[in-house]
C-alpha cells in the first residue's frame, strides 16, 4: 500500500515536473491519483491518443469531449498528461485537446534550436492539420508563455485565454542565468529542489518520490529540448515585455500563492498589462494549480471559459 501511494505521488511529480520557469525558475504538470487527488477531477474520459505530422514532425496529442475547442498547453518537460485531472471535467462541456509539444513526451525530438517562436509556429500549424479554425487556450509555465505568445501571433484565433502560473516576462538584470540550467536535474538533489519549488506540497519531495520522477526524468529523453529553450531564455528572445497589453482575449489568470518558481508578482503584472483580464490566486498552492488544487482549478476554467 505504501509503495503504491509512493508510486502515484511520483507519477504526479514527474508530470508536474514540465519545469517551464524563464524568470525565476520553472514550471511542472502532472496527474494527479489516489489520496493526492479529488475523486471528482478524476471523471473517467474517453481519450482518444492520436498522432499527426507537423512541419515533418510526429506531433501526439490526445483529444475528448465535443463543443468549443479548448487547447491545453503544458510546460518545460511536461506532457499531455499534465492535464489529467482536467481533461475530463473540461471535456464535459469542450472539445478538449491536449498535445505533446514538439521535443517533449510521445512526440518527436529532432535536434534543432528550440525557442518559443518555435512552439507558436508549431502550434499554429498543428491547428491547421486539425482544421481548428479557433479556439480557447490554456497554458501552465512555458505553455503560458506560448498561448500568450500565439496569441499576440493570431490573435483572430484565439476565443480566451488562460495563463496558470505562465513564465515569458524578461529575466531582471541581476539574474543568474546559471541557474536556470536546474530546470533540467540530473541528481538527486537537484530533483528534490526543484519539486520543493515547484509544489507547496511537500509530500511531493520526499526521498522515495524523488528517486522514482528522477528515474523518469532520465528516461524522458528530453534533456536536449530543455538546455535548448534554457539557451534561448539567456539569449533574450521571445519574451512578452511591452506587447502583452495589446491582448483583447478574455484572459483568466491563475497563480498558486506559493508558487517557488514564477512569483505571484508575475501574476500580478500579467493582471496589469492585459486590459481585459482577471486574477485568481489559490492559497496553499505551487506553480501547478491544476494539479495540486485540481477542482478549484477546473471550476474556474469551465466558469471562464462557458
Amino acid at each position: 500500500m505504501k509503495g503504491n501511494i509512493v508510486r502515484q505521488i511520483s507519477k504526479t511529480l514527474l508530470l508536474a515536473l514540465p519545469l517551464c520557469l524563464f524568470f525565476t525558475v520553472v514550471e511542472a504538470r502532472s496527474s494527479i491519483f489516489g489520496a493526492v487527488a479529488s475523486k471528482s477531477s478524476q471523471t473517467p474520459t474517453a481519450l482518444v491518443d492520436k498522432e499527426v505530422t507537423v512541419f515533418g514532425a510526429r506531433i501526439r496529442y490526445v483529444e475528448a469531449g465535443s463543443g468549443p475547442t479548448v487547447i491545453l498547453l503544458h510546460g518545460l518537460g511536461g506532457s499531455s498528461e499534465a492535464w489529467t485531472p482536467n481533461i475530463g471535467p473540461l471535456a464535459a462541456k469542450f472539445h478538449v485537446v491536449a498535445l505533446d509539444q514538439i521535443g517533449f513526451g510521445k512526440s518527436d525530438k529532432p535536434l534543432i534550436n528550440y525557442r518559443i517562436r518555435t512552439y507558436v509556429d508549431f502550434l499554429d500549424q498543428f491547428c491547421k492539420e486539425l482544421k481548428i479554425d479557433r479556439a480557447s487556450v490554456v497554458g501552465n509555465s512555458m505553455g503560458g508563455w506560448i498561448a500568450a505568445a500565439f496569441t499576440l501571433a493570431y490573435p483572430e484565433r484565439v476565443e480566451r485565454l488562460i495563463l496558470e502560473d505562465a513564465a515569458g516576462f524578461a529575466l531582471q538584470k541581476d539574474f543568474d542565468t546559471r541557474t536556470l540550467y536546474a530546470l533540467n536535474p540530473s541528481t538527486r538533489e537537484a530533483m528534490k529542489v526543484l519539486a520543493q519549488k515547484v509544489f507547496y506540497n511537500k509530500a511531493f519531495s520526499s526521498d522515495a518520490v524523488v528517486d522514482l520522477v528522477l528515474t523518469q526524468r532520465i528516461k524522458a529523453g528530453d534533456g536536449y529540448t530543455i538546455n535548448s529553450i534554457v539557451e534561448s531564455v539567456i539569449r533574450g528572445e521571445d519574451f512578452l515585455d511591452s506587447r502583452v497589453q495589446t491582448i483583447k482575449q478574455p484572459t483568466l489568470i491563475i497563480w498558486g500563492r506559493e508558487d517557488g518558481l514564477t512569483p505571484l508578482s508575475d501574476g500580478e503584472r500579467f493582471k496589469k498589462e492585459i486590459p481585459n483580464s482577471t486574477l485568481l490566486v489559490i492559497d496553499q498552492c505551487g506553480h501547478v494549480p491544476n494539479v495540486e488544487k485540481a477542482e478549484e482549478f477546473n471550476a474556474a476554467a469551465l466558469k471562464f471559459l462557458q
